[in-house]
């Protein structure tokens, strides 16, 4: 029988099965055996978890008692969310920590604090550098190579912004003084440490004692050396500083959370940087970091930048409602947002 080619339907059309035919649903799995875990390094994919052995499930950061740690990878179902060092994460699958073993990540708890930064100040893409820090320790050295102001005011919009305190490490002071690189922050109220080769880092180890603090710097400032004295087992390695560019060489190539022997504490070791990018910040974000000049701010024209010749806060530390000094720093913290910072 001929077929009648114009009165064709849908049950007339042999259509195959495509891989994902299977229906969708929105419901995922709840992984209510999800064991607790905290990311303390992460490479090419690979995160490793310390994972605590008190049955509780919970994330923790203090070693000992069974904890052991566990290789895993993101799960798909967690998209395109990041898994940095200092997540607290939830675990499913072989959490045994046994070689060639690989869990799974599929929850990140809720994050205390996010340390982020871009490429450059024009970059939208904001980047995760650390989770759940309580402190940035912004490690600079006094010489070889030289200070570079630009960069420690950066740090500090990128605390203030991230909520975390900081505190400014100043090393080899053996080849310089501190006292003007101090004398150009103690408006801020900074707290800070000066180390110097081959000395103790007890009034360091207070610093740090009971918190998760990463530290970061240029290649060179001796962050390592550091790292190296708090964690004798870290055997980060140490880099000579070029003497034709004043540069050091990274040496660090990932970021990694290690335990201190003699304090309750963490610290976060990164990669040597030589920009950090603040396109992520409000001029509002770093105000907010200033609370003598916030009421004062309330007088500026709209969408002041703080920068400009009719900027309300002059008048207000002429007043004599803040110190001059407190609206300079203000200022150099703004412009170090702008890019307009010198080293």
């Amino acid at each position: 029988m001929a077929r009648d080619w114009g009165r064709l339907d849908e049950d007339d059309v042999r259509v195959r099965p495509g891989r994902g035919s299977r229906p969708r649903t929105r419901r995922r799995p709840a992984h209510e055996d999800a064991v607790g875990g905290f990311v303390i390094a992460v490479d090419r994919g690979r995160y490793t978890c310390l994972v605590g052995g008190d049955g509780t499930g919970r994330a923790t950061r203090k070693k000992g008692g069974g904890q052991r740690t566990v290789t895993a990878m993101r799960a798909r179902e967690l998209g395109r969310k990041s898994v940095v060092v200092g997540d607290r994460v939830r675990l499913v699958g072989d959490v045994s920590g046994h070689a060639d073993t690989l869990a799974r990540v599929v929850r990140i708890e809720p994050r205390t604090s996010t340390l982020r930064r871009t490429a450059d100040d024009t970059d939208p893409v904001e980047r995760v550098i650390v989770a759940n820090a309580d402190q940035l320790v912004i490690v600079t050295a006094l010489a070889d190579p030289p200070p570079r102001p630009g960069m420690i005011d950066r740090c500090l919009v990128a605390a203030y912004d991230a909520g975390l305190e900081p505190l400014l490490c100043l090393t080899k002071a053996d080849l310089a003084v501190p006292d003007p690189l101090l004398e150009t922050y103690a408006p801020l109220g900074i707290p800070y440490v000066v180390t110097r080769k081959d000395e103790a880092v007890d009034h360091l180890d207070e610093r740090l004692a009971g918190r998760l603090s990463v530290l970061v710097g240029h290649s060179g400032v001796g962050k390592s050396t550091l790292v190296n004295a708090l964690v004798p087992d870290a055997e980060r390695a140490v880099s000579e500083v070029n003497p034709v560019t004043g540069r050091g060489r990274h040496t660090s190539s990932s970021a990694v959370a290690l335990e201190l022997p003699a304090a309750d504490g963490w610290i976060i070791d990164t990669p040597g940087v030589r920009s950090f990018g603040l396109a992520h910040v409000t001029p509002d974000d770093i105000l907010g970091a200033f609370p003598d000049l916030l009421e004062g701010a309330a007088e500026c024209p709209p969408h002041c930048t703080h920068l400009q010749d009719d900027c309300a806060l002059d008048a207000w530390a002429a007043a004599g409602h803040a110190d001059a000094a407190r609206l300079d720093s203000l200022r150099r913290l703004l412009a170090a947002r702008e890019g307009d910072d010198t080293d």
